[in-house]
């Protein structure tokens, strides 16, 4: 079973889900960007995964990176990582 299936709405409107977040201009994975996660994995002892987050974050110019995952307050290679369940939004925008 695919994930389309098991969607409540049906396919259609999954695939109208996967559109809607494509407004967020995500990072297309290249060789540039694969380089620079293997790097970062072994750079800060991350999991590829993490490691390819951060990459493809760095990629588009993200200066935070809002995760609860990773260790709040540390910087990965000029991003930011913050837990968005720890720090109010106003901390982001100056506010």
């Amino acid at each position: 079973m695919n994930v389309a299936q098991k969607w409540p709405a049906g396919r259609d409107a999954a695939r109208a889900e996967v559109r809607d977040l494509l407004a967020w201009q995500p990072a297309t994975v290249d060789g540039a960007i694969l380089d620079r996660a293997w790097k970062v994995q072994d750079r800060y002892k991350l999991s590829f995964w993490d490691a390819l987050i951060v990459a493809s974050a760095k990629s588009i110019s993200c200066r935070y990176l809002l995760t609860e995952d990773l260790q709040a307050d540390q910087n990965l290679d000029g991003i930011v990582v913050i837990n968005p369940f720890r720090t109010a939004p106003s901390f982001l925008t100056g506010a």
